[in-house]
């Protein structure tokens, strides 16, 4: 039988989750759920494709059309996420979902495709695409059921910080309390120079996948100084939106934050600690190694149309120096209104 491939819609999300829980390369972020969170949230224009052989589902393909004046026009699979690109069984369903993705892009009259892979992806069908900027890595790291080997797998000078945590009496908090998370993160992230997302969008979230994920919260004297947002698929644990106020770096509430989210979960039964993305020579990209964590690159494959050049959407682009700097400047108030309507477009 010939692959078709077909637009997903509500009738067929089940089968399509079902193909990604069931393959070993899927990811939290092939879900179908995440096509009505990014159009609700961004107002983007969704192209969730999947693709079928006699008559089961054998390749997914969550993409979506993110546009902006500021920072042009691209199909991404999956934006707003660190993973993504086509999941497939075969090597029929792989050449038809990249073929299906390149004929949208000539139709759309995009300037590129993004492919967001985790993993090294098969080289076949990929004539005419190329491999993006080598500066992302992801971090993974198997955890154990035992919070004391867990404890002392962290390097000694990581984990005097977690006991610090402890030690100052913090505490944590889990619940699904996306505007406390989401009051911490804004703070977080303009101290840091970048956008935030918009309130509803954490909101959707936390709503969207209520048994997917929780937020875990650090309170100094019943004060929220930290907070993240954690999304669980199959045995992983993801942290994935998450932030300190400026108490939490003395009170040493992020490294107490992360150590919970990780006892937590594997007291759960979650074995595998998903640490995300970072861009190397950062900040976070140390903190993430300082806790023992290896670095994987990232495998992004990138269609480009005659002229186009791959996107560098990113603070160390030396483009967006000033704006970083200025926008550190910002009252919380104006950045909270603005950030939202720049992210939506960076994707």
């Amino acid at each position: 039988m010939a692959v078709v491939c077909q637009q997903l819609d509500d009738a067929s999300a089940p089968a399509w989750d079902a193909f990604v829980h069931a393959h070993p390369q899927g990811t939290f972020f092939h879900l179908a759920a995440w096509r009505k969170v990014i159009a609700r949230a961004f107002r983007h224009t969704p192209s969730y494709v999947f693709a079928t052989q006699d008559g089961a589902v054998t390749g997914v393909l969550p993409m979506v059309r993110v546009r902006s004046a500021l920072f042009g026009d691209t199909l991404i699979s999956n934006p707003f996420c660190v993973y993504g690109g086509p999941l497939t069984a075969s090597e029929e369903a792989r050449a038809a979902l990249f073929g299906y993705a390149a004929e949208l892009q000539a139709q759309m009259r995009t300037s590129a495709v993004e492919f967001r892979f985790r993993d090294q992806p098969n080289e076949a069908c990929e004539s005419g695409w190329e491999g993006g900027p080598d500066i992302y890595v992801t971090f993974r790291k198997p955890i154990d059921g035992d919070p004391e080997k867990n404890m002392k797998a962290i390097p000694r000078k990581q984990r005097a910080m977690v006991r610090k945590g402890i030690q100052n009496g913090l505490a944590s908090v889990v619940s699904h309390d996306a505007d406390t998370l989401h009051r911490v993160y804004a703070e977080s992230v303009r101290n840091l120079g970048t956008p935030v997302f918009s309130r509803q969008y954490f909101r959707i979230l936390a709503d969207t996948f209520r048994t997917q994920s929780d937020i875990v919260t650090i309170v100094d004297q019943e004060k929220p100084i930290a907070s993240v947002m954690n999304f669980y698929f199959r045995d992983e644990v993801l942290p994935y939106y998450g932030g300190g106020a400026l108490a939490a770096r003395h009170r040493a509430a992020n490294d107490f934050m992360y150590w919970e989210v990780m006892r937590r979960a594997a007291e759960r039964g979650y074995r595998l600690f998903d640490f995300g993305r970072s861009k190397i020579g950062t900040g976070s990209y140390s903190f993430k190694k300082n806790w023992g964590f290896e670095p994987a690159p990232l495998h992004y494959r990138f269609k480009l149309s005659p002229g186009a050049a791959i996107p560098e959407h990113n603070p160390l682009n030396p483009k967006y120096r000033l704006f970083i700097a200025a926008w550190k400047r910002l009252p919380l108030p104006v950045a909270n209104l603005l950030g939202p309507h720049i992210v939506r477009g960076i994707g």
